[in-house]
C-alpha cells in the first residue's frame, strides 16, 4: 500500500525543459513544455481553459501544416509523419488535459499555440522514440510551428472552431426549435384566442398563427448565423506575423486550407484576400457573435411568451399548458413552474454577456497589425454557440413539443373588447369605441352592448363579430 506521502510527491515529480528564455521544471508527465509552463504561472486568473473545438481546430491546422511542409521540402520525411500523427491525435482529444493555459492570457493566443506545439512536439518525439524534451529531434517553433505564426494560425482557430459550433450545435438546435414550433402551428391552428399588444386585449388571433410568428423568428435567426458563417469561412491562415506572410513558403496556407476543407468537410474554406484586414480585426467573430446574439433575443421573445400564456394555471391567463419536467416549489405542494422556459432565460442572458465582451474585444483588443483579445473573444463566442444550441434543443424538446392548449383562450374572446374593431366599418371608430368603454365599465360583453346602442340586426352583428373573420387580413373591412 502507498504511503501518505508518495502521492505528493509523485506530484512534486518534474523534468527541466527548456525555451528560448532558458530552463523550466515542468510535471514529469507532462506533454507541455518550458513555455506552457510559464503562461501557467504567469496567468493564475480562472480555472477557464481553451475549449474543446479550439484545441481540435489547433491540432487539424498543424497536423495539415506537418503534411503540406513535407509536401513543399520545408520539413525533414523522418519528422514530418511523426509530428502529422501527433496532432491528429491532439485533435482527436487525446491530450485535451494537457492544455492547462487559462483563457487570460497574452491576447494574441501565442502561450496556447505553444501549448499546442509544446504538446505536438513532445508526442512526437516519443513517436520518434526519444524522451519528451529533445529539442533537436522535433522542435516546437522550428517544426511544428513551421510557416505558421500565433497571429495567424489563433484566429484561424477560432473561426474554424465556430464554424463547427454552428454546424454542430447552434443551427441543429434552433431548426429542431423551429420544426418543434411549426409542429405547435399545426397543432393549434383551430385555436382562436384574443391577441395582445402592449399587454393588452386585442383582436382575434389563431394561437396557431402565433406559434407561427415564433417559427418565423427563429428560421430568420438560422439565416442571419449562415450569413455570419460564411464570413467565418474567410481564414487569416498565411498572414504569419503582420500580415505580410514573412517566414512561410508561398503555397503554404493554400494547401493547408485545402486539406482543412476535407478535414472539417466544409468546402467554403478559404484563404483571406486582406490578410492585414484578417488579422488587425476580430470582424468576422464580432459578426458571429451578433448574429448568436440575435438568436438569443429570439428564443427569449420565444420562451417568455410560452411562460407567460401559461401563468396560472388559474389565477393567470392559462391559455397554454406547460409539460410538468419537475416539483416546482419545496414548500407549496403541487407547484409547476416554467422551468425549460426559465433555463433559456439564464442562457439568454450568459449569451448577451459573451456578445457584450465579443464586441469589447473586436472595439478595443484590435491595434495596429493584431487584435490582442482574441482568447476571450474565441472563449466567449463558442461558449455562447454551445449554449445556446444546446437550450433550443432543450426548449424543443422539453416544453415545446409538450405544450397543450386550454379552452380558456376561447372561452375569453366573447369577453374581449378589442373585437368590437369588427363593428368599425359599420359603425365607425368613435361609436365603435364608446360601446367599447360601455362594455368594459358595465362587465358586460361587447355584443351585449352593441345590441342596446345601434340598430343593427342579429345576424349582422353576428357577422361583424365573428372572429373568423378577424384572423386573415382585410377580412374584418371585406363584406
Amino acid at each position: 500500500m502507498a504511503s501518505p506521502t508518495e502521492p505528493a510527491a509523485q506530484a512534486q515529480a518534474s523534468r527541466l525543459e527548456r525555451d528560448s528564455m532558458g530552463e523550466m521544471a515542468v510535471p514529469a508527465a507532462a506533454y507541455y513544455g518550458a513555455s506552457t509552463q510559464r503562461a501557467v504561472q504567469n496567468f493564475p486568473i480562472s480555472p477557464l481553459r481553451l475549449p474543446r473545438a479550439m484545441i481540435e481546430a489547433l491540432g487539424r491546422i498543424k497536423a495539415a501544416a506537418a503534411a503540406v511542409n513535407l509536401e513543399l521540402g520545408e520539413l525533414p520525411a523522418r519528422l514530418a509523419p511523426a509530428i502529422a500523427q501527433a496532432a491528429a491525435e491532439v485533435a482527436a482529444g487525446q491530450f485535451d488535459g494537457q492544455f492547462v493555459v487559462d483563457i487570460f492570457q497574452t491576447g494574441s493566443g501565442t502561450s496556447s499555440n505553444m501549448n499546442a506545439n509544446e504538446v505536438i512536439a513532445n508526442r512526437a518525439i516519443e513517436l520518434l522514440g526519444g524522451e519528451r524534451g529533445q529539442r533537436e529531434l522535433v522542435h516546437p517553433n522550428d517544426h511544428v510551428n513551421h510557416g505558421q505564426s500565433s497571429n495567424d494560425v489563433f484566429p484561424t482557430a477560432l473561426q474554424l472552431a465556430a464554424v463547427a459550433g454552428l454546424d454542430r450545435q447552434l443551427l441543429p438546435g434552433l431548426a429542431t426549435l423551429e420544426q418543434a414550433l411549426a409542429s405547435r402551428r399545426e397543432a393549434f391552428w383551430a385555436v382562436i384566442k384574443t391577441g395582445r399588444t402592449h399587454l393588452q386585449d386585442a383582436t382575434p388571433i389563431r394561437l396557431g398563427q402565433e406559434f407561427w410568428g415564433y417559427a418565423g423568428q427563429v428560421a430568420r435567426a438560422r439565416t442571419q448565423l449562415d450569413q455570419a458563417r460564411a464570413r467565418l469561412l474567410e481564414l487569416p491562415l498565411g498572414g504569419t506575423a503582420v500580415g505580410t506572410g514573412i517566414g512561410r513558403h508561398p503555397e503554404f496556407a493554400e494547401r493547408v486550407i485545402e486539406r482543412l476543407r476535407t478535414a472539417y468537410g466544409e468546402p467554403g474554406l478559404h484563404e483571406s484576400e486582406n490578410h492585414f484586414q484578417a488579422q488587425a480585426t476580430l470582424d468576422a467573430a464580432v459578426a458571429a457573435s451578433a448574429a448568436v446574439r440575435s438568436a438569443a433575443i429570439a428564443c427569449h421573445k420565444i420562451a417568455n411568451d410560452i411562460r407567460f400564456l401559461g401563468c396560472g394555471p388559474r389565477a393567470g391567463i392559462g391559455e397554454l399548458r406547460l409539460p410538468e419536467v419537475q416539483p416546482g416549489s419545496s414548500i407549496m405542494p403541487g407547484k409547476v413552474n416554467p422551468v425549460i422556459c426559465e433555463s433559456m432565460l439564464m442562457v439568454v442572458a450568459r449569451v448577451l454577456g459573451d456578445d457584450a465582451t465579443v464586441a469589447f474585444a473586436g472595439a478595443t483588443g484590435s491595434w495596429l497589425e493584431l487584435n490582442v483579445m482574441l482568447p476571450v473573444a474565441a472563449h466567449s463566442l463558442l461558449e455562447s454557440i454551445a449554449l445556446l444550441g444546446a437550450a433550443a434543443a432543450n426548449l424543443a424538446g422539453q416544453c415545446v413539443a409538450g405544450l397543450e392548449a386550454t379552452d380558456r383562450g376561447p372561452a375569453l374572446l366573447e369577453q374581449g373588447l378589442a373585437i368590437c374593431t369588427g363593428l368599425v366599418p359599420a359603425i365607425g371608430y368613435d361609436r365603435a369605441a364608446a360601446i367599447a368603454h360601455e362594455a368594459y365599465r358595465s362587465g358586460r360583453t361587447v355584443r351585449a352592448v352593441a345590441r342596446e346602442r345601434t340598430e343593427l340586426a342579429e345576424a349582422e352583428l353576428d357577422r361583424l363579430l365573428d372572429p373568423l373573420r378577424m384572423i386573415e387580413p382585410g377580412a374584418a373591412a371585406g363584406g
